[in-house]
């Protein structure tokens, strides 16, 4: 094994010691080392590492590679004085995609059409139904709610456990009585429709397994052609995730409309999304213009009492 094979199997050793899953760089760093490994290198400089960084074609996952490569040569660098560590602004950074912002008709048009998928008689158009409207209505990530497992959806008392998610994080969502009703059928229904479970999760594929992330995106895509919100052949659109956006975006909204301090009510907010930090939801103040002149209303009178 090389130096620099042992060094990254110790510092993803930290890095999860830590709470980290880090499973995502754990893996592209290990292509990083074979990188090396091929080439007969032990020391990471920076015209070796840039390199690797820019080795594929894909310029948006250039970003992520440069953040995995860097803070390993960080950490490097303090066993190894020899090593270089690439500059953070090396390659441009991503762009965030903007947010597509549902308005209720289009949501309520998409939880209609996925009641017409078919068969008639199968449980395959309900499962989609209350996924998906699971997901506006909470703003879970739509991974959050393909994982969910029967023991996380209290019905009884209205609650949702979200576990391990994306920070390795878990918290409580708590479910209006009207969604409790729509999951309870859901339940009720899949219970019906499946003699035994095969699988633990709560919503499931026609045969009882586990729904996967591939041919759900599949189903969105068939669905927003139906209802005029992607064209056929379109490639770029309205995504499962801007449902999530959509939540965000709306709690803010209602909470500037009803005269709420935003400022105060941000870290809820972030909490109940599960973000990381706060930061990550001051994000969704430029997500829609109701949005901006909410906020810049409420910067002009900060001022004006300075004044």
């Amino acid at each position: 094994m090389s130096r620099l094979r042992t060094a990254l199997e110790r510092y993803v050793g930290m890095r999860q010691g830590l709470g980290y899953k880090y499973h995502g760089p754990a893996r592209r760093l290990s292509d990083f080392i074979t990188f090396m490994e091929a080439r007969g290198a032990e020391t990471t400089t920076i015209a070796l590492a840039m390199e690797w960084v820019t080795s594929i074609g894909r310029q948006p996952s250039w970003s992520i590679r440069l953040t995995d490569v860097r803070c390993f040569a960080q950490h490097l660098a303090h066993f190894d004085p020899l090593t270089e560590v690439p500059p953070r602004d090396a390659v441009p950074a991503p762009r965030r995609a903007k947010p597509y912002i549902y308005s209720d008709a289009e949501i309520s048009a998409l939880l209609a059409a996925a009641l017409t998928l078919p068969p008639a008689k199968a449980l395959r158009r309900w499962t989609y139904h209350c996924l998906f409207g699971l997901i506006a209505v909470a703003g879970l990530r739509h991974s959050e709610a393909l994982d969910l497992r029967r023991d996380d959806v209290d019905l009884d008392q209205g609650i949702l456990t979200i576990r391990e998610t994306k920070f390795g994080k878990s918290r409580l969502v708590p479910l209006h009585a009207t969604t409790v009703a729509v999951l309870s059928d859901y339940a009720a229904r899949r219970d019906v429709h499946l003699v035994a479970p095969r699988s633990p999760y709560f919503f499931v594929a026609e045969q009882g397994g586990r729904l996967l992330h591939q041919y759900v995106h599949r189903v969105f895509w068939q669905l927003s052609r139906q209802i005029g919100l992607r064209q056929r052949g379109q490639r770029n659109g309205p995504r499962i995730h801007d449902l999530r956006h959509r939540f965000a975006v709306q709690a803010l909204t209602n909470w500037y409309r009803a005269g709420e301090d935003v400022e105060r009510e941000l870290p809820v907010l972030s909490t109940f999304l599960g973000h990381a930090n706060v930061r990550d939801t001051y994000w969704y103040l430029s997500a829609a213009p109701e949005l901006m002149t909410h906020a810049a209303r409420l910067l002009d009178e900060r001022w004006e009492v300075r004044l």
